[in-house]
């Protein structure tokens, strides 16, 4: 393709991508196609003579588009927000121009440095302390694998990177919330320490984790000649959004020379209102910390901000340095292949750097804010129905909540007749809801965070779900 063809084809993506931006509202918000729509519409092979591009385009407005969740619509209630903005595509775009591999300094200085200066940025945004050094990786479960790592390595004095689990006599313990997220688990599974030598705790009735039993269990493992190696904490689990005593865990993990991870990937963004950060209290003992700014910081997916107390902790345990990777510079420089699982590096930075500078900080603030406020507005509708309860306390922007089984005279099967409701929402493409279980019940789960959500999107849901259900009931 010559570059005025790409000029073209160019100017007329970005007008569609405008055009997206702008309509997606009017678009089913989950995909409404069936299991193997999308691949019996694509070629079984490929073609052996390349096609005009205007084909392709037409192609992926016809064939792919019908098979997207819009996850930028702003009645996308779902999972967490993975919010995203106009100046984060242009800068996704430029990161796509450029097409930089940025796995060290010298393969491009810029990208190193504005990853520096923006974790630094994003340190003070949530007022952690100078002490902390910041990377960007591509997600939180690759932060928790990178903390759960470290840990295993600080336990065996770097041991078991260089003869392996086979060699080390003593079993190596991972504690967590029985609500924390699976990337826990997976990470220690791939990390060696396997599902048995995972302790999921007990929690109150917050949904935090009891340190009480924490502490029975550390001095449990003890006792049997065990190694506690690692706590992972939670500042908002995926489920209910429950904040762990961060605190009291991280004074436990200092008497018991613990390593301590916190995963705050969602709610460690309203870190930046200093009206919650009393939630993160303690955060300052941890020894690794993950925010998600791709969650709810208006930045494209990918960038998970990954800070870590000691870096040549996670550097020695990450760290292999081939012929082919050496450069001039070794001192007062950064190689951020170090610091992460993949050796190739994207330009993360770039894109955070184009949306705090364009919003600044009272616009992430802001934001962050209303949709703080809206969830609040759903609670007290929730509070206020004889038809509704909450099954756990409202997070921030995060709600539980369920139909109850007392419907004009009938005693129904709460589960089946939620399940129902929330099948029937979803398959209207008007809106997009998950399940939860909380404490074995079923429960519908709210959560709000778009960035083009607005009061009336909220409302119109809030109407949607009143109706749904009094038709099925």
């Amino acid at each position: 393709m010559d570059i005025d063809e790409f000029r073209k084809h160019g100017h007329q993506l970005i007008d569609w991508m405008a055009d997206y931006m702008d309509t997606v509202e009017k678009l089913p918000v989950r995909s409404q196609v069936k299991p193997g729509e999308i691949s019996n519409r694509l070629k079984e092979k490929p073609p052996t003579n390349g096609e005009p591009m205007e084909n392709i385009i037409d192609e992926f407005k016809t064939t792919i588009l019908p098979g997207i969740t819009h996850w930028q619509h702003p009645r996308f209630f779902a999972y967490f927000p993975a919010n995203s903005s106009p100046p984060s595509v242009l800068a996704e775009m430029l990161t796509a121009t450029l097409g930089a591999q940025c796995m060290l300094w010298q393969t491009s200085p810029a990208a190193t440095e504005m990853e520096t200066r923006m974790m630094q940025w994003l340190a003070s945004m949530i007022d952690l302390p100078k002490k902390f050094s910041g990377v960007i990786q591509d997600s939180a479960s690759s932060a928790t694998l990178c903390a759960l790592l470290t840990a295993r390595e600080k336990a065996t004095s770097w041991k078991t990177n260089e003869l392996g689990f086979m060699t080390i006599a003593k079993k190596l313990i991972v504690y967590t919330s029985e609500e924390a997220h699976s990337s826990t688990e997976k990470g220690a599974k791939i990390a060696g320490f396997g599902r048995d030598n995972i302790r999921f705790i007990p929690t109150d009735n917050k949904f935090s984790m009891c340190t009480n039993t924490l502490r029975k269990e550390i001095q449990s493992d003890l006792d049997k000649g065990f190694v506690p190696t690692c706590v992972v904490a939670s500042i908002g689990t995926t489920g209910v959004g429950a904040v762990d005593p961060i605190k009291k865990i991280a004074t436990l993990c200092k008497e018991f020379d613990i390593f301590l991870h916190i995963d705050a990937a969602w709610a460690g963004a309203a870190m930046i209102l200093p009206e919650h950060r009393s939630m993160a209290d303690g955060i300052e003992l941890a020894d690794s910390i993950v925010i998600n700014p791709h969650k709810w910081l208006l930045t494209n997916f990918d960038c998970s901000a990954h800070f870590v107390k000691d870096p040549t902790a996670l550097t020695s345990t990450l760290s292999i340095l081939p012929e082919y990777l050496k450069s001039k510079e070794s001192e007062d420089i950064i190689d951020y292949r170090d610091w992460s699982i993949p050796l190739g590096r994207r330009f993360r930075a770039l894109k955070l750097w184009f949306v705090i500078r364009y919003y600044g900080v009272g616009g992430l603030q802001k934001m962050i804010r209303k949709h703080i406020e809206f969830a609040s507005q759903v609670e007290e509708w929730i509070n206020d129905s004889k038809n509704f309860e909450l099954v756990a306390p409202r997070s921030l922007s995060l709600l539980n909540f369920r139909l109850l089984s007392k419907q004009s005279g009938k005693v129904l099967d709460i589960d089946k007749l939620n399940l129902k409701l929330l099948n029937d929402l979803n398959d209207s493409g008007t809106t997009y809801f998950t399940q939860n279980r909380v404490r074995g019940h079923f429960a519908i789960r709210w959560s709000i965070g778009q960035t083009n959500t607005e009061l009336r999107h909220v409302k119109d849901a809030w109407a949607q779900i009143q109706q749904t259900a009094s038709s099925i009931a």
